[in-house]
């Protein structure tokens, strides 16, 4: 993976649900790059997640892949399809998390939730 250090520090500052922390990232933004995410649950679990770029379009969409590599029984490999856009000066962030049948939605849903919520806080605070 071709990796820059201030891509890989990025996701550290942010990614993860509630109170989860990550604790190493390898990211290498462009199509074909893939990403690597080591996180940190509250009770000192480790959770690693893995997929490739496949669409990079600066500053519009991206379309990755997500599988978890450690620590969630979901071995299923699913899409991320995240589009920005401008809405009266502010950015609009509109996700879809497409699964393999059966797997479960609730813990997904609240994990976006919780790191789109962080994500805002480091924006706003610069």
């Amino acid at each position: 993976m071709e990796l820059k250090r201030q891509d890989a520090e990025e996701p550290k500052r942010w990614w993860g649900r509630g109170l989860f922390t990550t604790q190493a990232a390898e990211v290498a933004l462009r199509p074909g790059g893939g990403y690597r995410l080591i996180m940190r649950t509250p009770d000192g679990g480790t959770l690693v997640l893995a997929g490739t770029f496949r669409e990079v379009v600066p500053p519009e969409r991206l379309v990755y892949t997500w599988r978890w590599d450690i620590g969630v029984p979901d071995i299923q490999e699913s899409l991320v399809t995240v589009e920005f856009s401008d809405v009266d000066g502010a950015t609009e962030i509109a996700l879809t998390h497409e699964h393999a049948p059966g797997s479960v939605l609730d813990p997904y849903h609240m994990g976006w939730d919780s790191g789109l919520e962080k994500l805002a806080a480091v924006v706003l605070a610069g």
